[in-house]
């Protein structure tokens, strides 16, 4: 293990850079927080002990699986790279995935500017523990290598293909490879998500928090779907409402058969 002690030093002030999105795009490289991360096959570029951890059996043996550059620094440099108030002490750099929007599968998800980092990172969880295996995302919506997206995600993120695409080419995309547009919408015309219909390729679009899906998008759904609210509540929580309906779309493709 190498020793950093100085905010001078080039490895440090690298890492410290992958907190902002223009760095990361630049070194197409992301950081994970949490001891979590050490159990997943995903590769390493760099793993950042925190001196206070580095004597931990628990520890050392979760490090020993990974030939990777290892440092350990002190808690005042490990005080500038955390983003958590009680860091658990291990701060992991990995290379970025180079996205694929040549081989989407026949379910795909759409999110449509959804900005809360903690909310992507959940829908990426969903996605994967349902099994969907690509997400686009129009341009303007939060990073998906987000510090806080990558923990949300629990280590989804390394499975799912997530793709970014500017808003005006989006419809044509799914035109073009001839998706079923399924949007989540509360609109007068929108049916129960229950009642919604699945052809053979399928596209479900999550919109923004606080003013869901854009309207230019809307008008080119061939679906809008709605989950029923039995109380007072406004709406459900997009990333709540998530789960709901991508679950509904595995029940519907296990009981057609695919």
């Amino acid at each position: 293990m190498e020793f950093i002690v100085s905010k001078d030093n080039e490895t440090f002030k690298k890492i410290k850079k992958l907190k902002t999105k223009k760095y990361r795009d630049l070194e197409k490289m992301f950081i994970a927080e949490g001891i979590k991360f050490l159990d997943f096959n995903k590769i390493p570029e760099i793993i950042v002990i925190s001196e206070k951890i580095k004597d931990e059996e628990n520890i050392q043996n979760r490090l020993n699986k990974f030939d990777c550059k290892k440092i350990v620094i002190n808690e005042k440099l490990f005080s500038q790279l955390t983003s958590q108030e009680n860091s658990q002490g291990i701060i992991i750099v990995y290379k970025s995935e180079e996205p694929s929007i040549d081989k989407m599968s026949d379910n795909i998800i759409v999110l449509n500017k959804v900005s809360d980092p903690g909310n992507l990172g959940t829908i990426i969880r969903v996605a994967d523990s349902a099994g969907f295996k690509d997400i686009l995302i129009t341009k303007g919506s939060v990073d998906h290598y987000n510090e806080k997206v990558v923990r949300s995600s629990m280590g989804s993120i390394f499975n799912i293909n997530i793709y970014y695409i500017e808003e005006t080419e989006l419809v044509k995309f799914l035109k073009t490879k001839q998706y079923n547009i399924i949007s989540t919408a509360l609109e007068s015309d929108s049916v129960p998500y229950t009642d919604m219909c699945l052809l053979e390729k399928n596209a479900i679009i999550f919109g923004n928090e606080g003013n869901g899906i854009e309207a230019s998008i809307l008008k080119e759904s061939d679906q809008k779907i709605i989950i029923p609210i039995y109380g007072t509540a406004e709406s459900l929580n997009v990333a709540m409402a998530s789960g709901i309906i991508l679950y509904e779309i595995r029940n519907k493709i296990i009981k057609r058969g695919n």
